[in-house]
């Protein structure tokens, strides 16, 4: 939830910045840069709750904690690589398909009610997909349309 708030908020913000910088609305660069500091917040998670997100990783996955880690730097690689525009089609796809490989972290993590910055299991549980996999189409929308499509 606090993901797609920063993507809105920010994106907003950007889009009236560029459209005072540039004196017309910029969606396409309002909508990367958003997506931008979306992914830097959510690599910030990793960082602060690495033992939380560790348990969302399948019990049959070795090094959990590193694949947590190994993430956040997938998300702030991304982040940079959406605003360099001979990365920016590779970077957009990869992030396509990190949103769809991360989707069954996020499944296991609401069938165990999983409270990642806890570490506890009383969080929201299966209800919490109702909003998590929309989110996720949400996003790789999201970066489709700014980094592919229209870019």
């Amino acid at each position: 939830m606090k993901a797609l708030f920063v993507l809105i908020i920010v994106f907003v913000i950007s889009l009236v910045s560029v459209k005072v910088i540039n004196g017309k609305y910029d969606f396409v660069l309002s909508g990367r840069i958003a997506m931008s500091v979306m992914l830097l917040f959510t690599a910030l998670g990793h960082f602060l709750f690495p033992d939380g997100m560790a348990l969302m990783v399948p019990e049959i996955i070795p090094f959990k904690k590193e694949i947590v880690y190994f993430t956040a730097f997938v998300e702030i690689l991304g982040a940079i690589g959406l605003h360099i525009p001979q990365l920016r089609p590779l970077t957009a796809w990869l992030l396509i398909l990190f949103f769809i490989i991360i989707l069954p972290a996020n499944i296991k993590a609401s069938i165990d009610h999983l409270n990642y910055q806890k570490a506890t299991y009383d969080g929201n549980g299966l209800m919490y997909l109702w909003f998590r996999i929309p989110l996720q189409v949400l996003f790789i929308i999201w970066v489709y349309l700014t980094a592919i499509k229209f870019s």
